[in-house]
C-alpha cells in the first residue's frame, strides 16, 4: 500500500553547515590540545611580552563561536524554506520575502534588500573582524621591528661580555615580530574559509527564494 503522504523535496538534501562547522571546530579543538602538550601554547604567549597573540587568538575564538551560530540559524532558516516549498508552514525569512512580495510594496526591492540584509548583514561585521586579525598581527609586526631598532641604537660599544644579553634582546624584538604575523595570518585564513562557506550557503538561502517567490 502506497503512502498518500508525498514526501517533501529537498528535505534530505540540505547542505549541513553546521555539522561541517562541528567537525572543523573538533579538529581545531584537536590541534589545540596537540599543540599545547607540545608546549607551543606557552612558547608564543611567552615570547610576546605585548600580548598582542593572546589577543588575536581570543579575537579568533570568538569569532569562530559566532560562526557556528550562524551556521546553525542559516541551516534552521533553509530546513523552514524547504518545507515550505515541499508544502510545509511558511516561516522565515525567505516566508516574510515572499510575503513582502504579495503585498506589492512601492519599492519593488525592498523584500529583496530585506532578505539580502538578514542573510548576509552580520558577515560584514564579521570578515572586518577577520580583517583585524591580520592588522592586529602586523601591528605585532611594526612594533617587534620597533625593539629590535631601538635595541641596535643603543648600542654604544660592542662589548663580549654582554653579547648574551645584547643577543636576548634583539630576539625579544624578533619573535615579537614574527609570532604575532604568523599567529594574525593563520587565524585571517581558517576564520576567512568559515566566513567565506557562511557567504556561499547563505547566496543559495537568497537564490532558492526567489526562484520560489516568482513561481508562486
Amino acid at each position: 500500500m502506497r503512502s498518500s503522504v508525498a514526501p517533501r523535496p529537498g528535505l534530505a538534501g540540505i547542505e549541513p553547515i553546521w555539522l561541517e562547522w562541528a567537525a572543523l571546530a573538533g579538529l581545531l579543538v584537536f590541534a589545540t590540545w596537540l599543540l599545547g602538550g607540545r608546549g607551543v601554547w606557552g612558547l608564543l604567549l611567552s615570547s610576546d611580552p605585548t600580548g598582542l597573540t593572546l589577543v588575536i587568538i581570543v579575537v579568533f575564538v570568538a569569532a569562530t563561536l559566532w560562526c557556528g551560530a550562524r551556521s546553525r540559524e542559516l541551516q534552521q532558516q533553509r530546513r523552514w524554506l524547504e518545507a515550505a516549498r515541499g508544502g510545509g508552514a511558511t516561516q522565515g525569512w525567505a516566508a516574510d520575502y515572499w510575503a513582502a512580495l504579495e503585498r506589492g510594496p512601492r519599492d519593488a526591492s525592498a523584500p529583496l534588500d530585506l532578505l539580502l540584509e538578514r542573510t548576509h548583514g552580520p558577515h560584514h561585521t564579521a570578515w572586518w573582524v577577520n580583517g583585524i586579525q591580520l592588522k592586529l598581527g602586523l601591528l605585532g609586526k611594526v612594533i617587534g621591528f620597533s625593539i629590535l631598532a631601538i635595541e641596535i641604537g643603543q648600542i654604544q660599544n660592542f662589548d663580549a661580555s654582554q653579547s648574551q644579553e645584547l643577543l636576548r634582546s634583539l630576539t625579544t624584538g624578533l619573535g615579537v615580530a614574527l609570532l604575532t604575523t604568523m599567529v594574525g595570518l593563520v587565524g585571517n585564513i581558517l576564520l576567512g574559509l568559515q566566513l567565506t562557506r557562511l557567504d556561499r550557503y547563505a547566496d543559495a538561502l537568497v537564490a532558492d527564494a526567489q526562484s520560489h517567490g516568482m513561481s508562486r
